[in-house]
């Protein structure tokens, strides 16, 4: 065999992408890549023939190219960058230049460091921006009419030797991320962007664990349906630089931004996170998590998942906030739901009234919305569970068929498959086509606490106790900021399950926070009289009295005989009736 000859040169690498290129698809994906395609046959082609360049290759949303000379590359790249920032285009871009010894393959296609150098250097430039190796400015240094900004050594991804890199400070493209007309504009429901996670352990292998921390965590903020979520491409672009939370808000067109760093020590690991409104540069949520290293996949596995848990219950408070201050006169289907949802969380009948007012709007905005119609389905279920809506079988009709419409409309929404599980479970005679439901919507989302928490109820009403109180404390894990609800659940596991002290200490904690859920009365008063403090069961009684005529409930939908029995029997025996 004969050794085949290698051929290398030396070349000036200019390498380019698009910023925020996936949200911009997301939004709009003809017009996106019409606008790059365009861009590319109208000034990077153009700009190469004048500058002496050769493209080497185009990829989705940037390109690599050739010059003889560092200086040509360098006009070329701040024609394009002044190009853009004195036109009306939608795309911004990132450069990065630099001079190095590369292989030619026969194919005509360059490859080694000097390419590989180009691309980490576009990859941490500024939007708007050019990026250049110390190389490249000692060659072209006085004798462009620019400016340049000293940022140090950079240690670039899988290059083994830090690269002392300049920023270029040219004429208009150097500000071309100031002002508002730069900023992306928000889109029509929450958006959160995942910046890369700090390595703050010294080790360069731990890289490879942050970076894959930060996409678990991405792919699981991915399945909550309502939440636009960016891209690891585009969010991945800040990777090694000092940000401004909100630079990167109007850079890459979000509202919320979560960033954390991972710290190793010794066999374990510290994650820590933070969300931030970006617009308001407010914290909203902060916290860490800890664990061993010796599976590092199923670490990252219940990182993601925790995150993305205690982050969805946090941006629905915040988006509630947002939608109640906005003026009646602007607001939206998804403000008119937020609304309702706020007051269907307070479970006072009043409230639950005005969040159907709320909803029946959104309805006839759009009649197919699905989150809209089935958390109308539990207030209409909610309203016949404590006796407040005058027709019960009217209710359980009217929520049965928004619950219906619900699925049909939106049956792939974690949110929509488990009210509707909740609602069909509750008031079928059947109740596993309700765990079907809850199961898929699980399964879409594992990190959505209100699914573990209404899992935990259906799981309860089949007399599966030891199982409801696991997923009530998976909801809890994930939603630590409201725990009352799941905490009820829980006392009501412990309640069946005999252990009655528990469950009364933890139902009375219940109480403090929701003084006017009447089931909460109900159980306590029951717990109480099984321990024989039937002077504390009378006295609760009265005050459910106050809130509801329904002291003894219908109670079908506790499937287990023996269950319901002995509910009902503590509930009779604390109201002083009879069966």
């Amino acid at each position: 065999m004969t050794e085949q000859r290698v051929h290398r040169r030396l070349a000036a690498i200019l390498a380019v992408d698009v910023v925020g290129y996936s949200a911009l698809m997301e939004r709009d994906e003809e017009a996106t890549y019409a606008a790059f395609e365009r861009f590319k046959r109208e000034l990077i082609e153009p700009c190469l023939t004048r500058h002496e360049g050769r493209l080497i290759k185009t990829t989705g949303d940037g390109a690599l190219a050739e010059f003889a000379s560092p200086l040509s590359a360098m006009r070329c790249a701040v024609e394009i960058q002044d190009h853009l920032a004195s036109g009306s285009s939608p795309l911004r871009l990132r450069i990065g230049l630099n001079l190095g010894d590369v292989i030619v393959g026969e194919d005509g296609d360059l490859y080694g460091d000097g390419i590989n150098i180009a691309v980490r250097l576009e990859g941490i430039a500024d939007p708007g921006g050019i990026l250049i190796s110390e190389k490249v400015y000692s060659e072209v240094e006085g004798k462009v009419d620019v400016g340049f900004e000293d940022r140090g050594e950079q240690q670039l991804k899988n290059i083994s030797r830090p690269v002392h890199t300049y920023a270029v400070r040219a004429g208009a493209h150097s500000v071309a991320t100031e002002g508002p007309s730069a900023a992306l504009p928000l889109p029509d429901k929450p958006s959160i962007a995942v910046l890369p996670f700090q390595n703050m352990s010294g080790d360069r292998e731990q890289e490879y664990f942050a970076d894959g921390m930060v996409e678990e965590i991405i792919t699981a903020l991915s399945r909550i349906r309502w939440l636009f979520v960016v891209a690891r491409n585009s969010s991945f672009t800040y990777k090694g630089r000092a940000v401004d939370v909100t630079q990167v808000g109007r850079e890459l067109g979000v509202r919320y931004v979560l960033e954390g760093s991972v710290r190793k020590a010794g066999s374990r690991v510290r994650i820590t996170g933070q969300l931030i409104d970006a617009v308001s540069a407010a914290h909203l949520w902060a916290n860490h998590f800890d664990g061993p290293l010796d599976d590092v996949f199923d670490i990252q596995d219940k990182v993601a998942i925790a995150v993305a848990g205690v982050i969805e219950p946090a941006l629905v408070a915040a988006e509630m906030r947002r939608s109640i201050q906005r003026q009646t006169t602007h607001v939206t289907v998804y403000d008119l739901f937020l609304r309702a949802r706020a007051e269907a969380m307070a479970w006072e009948k009043h409230r639950l009234l005005r969040a159907l007012d709320l909803l029946g709007r959104a309805m006839e905005l759009d009649p197919y919305y699905g989150p809209a119609l089935v958390l109308a389905a539990q207030c209409h279920q909610n309203l016949h569970l404590n006796d407040w809506g005058g027709d019960a079988e009217r209710e359980r009709q009217q929520s049965i068929e928004l619950a219906r419409r619900g699925l049909r409309a939106s049956g792939d929404d974690p949110y929509v498959l488990g009210e509707a599980a909740f609602v069909v479970g509750y008031f079928e005679h059947d109740i596993e086509p309700a765990i079907v439901l809850i199961d898929r919507s699980l399964e879409l989302n594992p990190s959505f606490a209100i699914g573990w928490f209404r899992s935990g109820w259906l799981r309860l009403w089949a007399g599966k106790i030891d199982l409801g109180i696991e997923h009530f404390e998976n909801s809890l894990r994930l939603n630590p900021l409201r725990p009352a609800p799941a905490s009820f659940g829980i006392a009501v596991g412990h309640f069946f399950a005999g252990r009655l002290e528990s469950a009364a200490m933890m139902m009375r904690l219940s109480l403090q926070e929701n003084p006017t859920w009447p089931p909460c009365y109900r159980f306590l008063a029951s717990c109480c009289a099984h321990l024989g403090r039937l002077d504390e069961a009378r006295a609760i009684i009265e005050r459910l009295r106050d809130i509801t005529p329904a002291v003894i409930p219908r109670a079908e939908h506790w499937r287990v005989q023996e269950q319901r029995e002995f509910f009902l029997e503590g509930l009779r025996l604390a109201a002083g009736e009879t069966k």
